[in-house]
């Protein structure tokens, strides 16, 4: 049990890559908080991932409101009594460019890709001190540079990587606490699942991608990121702090295109 005992607060854990880091975590020996934004749905998880209800508590609350942190920190203190790591997973993912995104628009990723985890960070961090804790950010590859219409959501993972860098130094000279990122590439959920059938593409989509998008004849799972998030949550990561570990098949900055061979 790698984590046995820690207390993880995952945010975005209803479904997609939060759901499997919160029941790696739950598999691994921690508690868990659960968080997301819809009270059935996460209910439904919770009965799911804990049956017993034991080892786990959950939260319904919009990350963007000022109050959610506090909200956060005292539902986890009351329920388990420390905080031992934070994983900050819950992201708004959307599209939109230097033409029709407006400013409300840009404002919301930033409140809940960037804001919201810089808050919770500073909200929680005495009580990661005491536990010399760990803190993991979910971001994107999209950070180095994004797609076309990913222009808000790739700068909200860009800024979120700089803090990584930042904190990952200063936080963990100052106050014992370390900070990493996760940058997953194209992950397979069942949101992304809809959300290219609604986009136009066929229903078997994840299967027709082609070597280019998936050298390895598929994109990834969540599970394959709860691996990589478990080893920076538990006493195995070390000292390490401050790292990005972009979690993709090829690289996202100077790839080498496929070449024809001339018969």
């Amino acid at each position: 049990m790698r984590l046995q005992d820690k207390v993880i607060v995952v945010t975005g854990s209803t479904t997609g890559i939060g759901k499997a880091i919160a029941k790696r975590c739950l598999e691994e020996g921690a508690k868990v908080l659960i968080h997301g934004l819809e009270a059935g749905l996460a209910e439904s998880t919770w009965c799911e991932l804990d049956p017993d209800r034991t080892r786990s508590d959950i939260l319904v609350a919009d990350l963007s409101e000022p109050e959610t942190p506090e909200r956060i920190r005292q539902i986890v203190l009351h329920r388990f009594g420390k905080v031992d790591g934070l994983v900050n997973n819950a992201a708004r993912v959307g599209t939109g460019n230097i033409v029709s995104t407006t400013r409300g628009s840009f404002d919301s990723f930033f409140d809940v890709n960037t804001k919201a985890p810089f808050f919770l960070i500073r909200t929680l961090l005495d009580d990661l001190q005491q536990t010399r804790g760990s803190v993991v950010n979910i971001g994107s590859v999209n950070a180095y540079c994004g797609e076309p219409d990913l222009l808000p959501y790739s700068m909200s993972k860009g800024a979120l990587m700089t803090m990584t860098r930042n904190l990952g130094d200063t936080l963990h000279r100052e106050y014992g606490v370390r900070v990493n990122q996760v940058n997953p590439g194209w992950i397979l959920t069942e949101n992304e699942r809809d959300r290219k059938q609604e986009q136009g593409l066929p229903e078997n989509w994840p299967e027709r991608l082609g070597n280019f998008f998936a050298p390895s004849g598929r994109i990834f799972d969540p599970e394959e990121i709860a691996a990589a998030v478990i080893y920076f949550l538990s006493d195995e990561a070390g000292p390490v702090s401050g790292s990005v570990l972009d979690i993709e098949q090829h690289p996202m900055i100077g790839r080498n295109p496929e070449k024809e061979i001339p018969e």
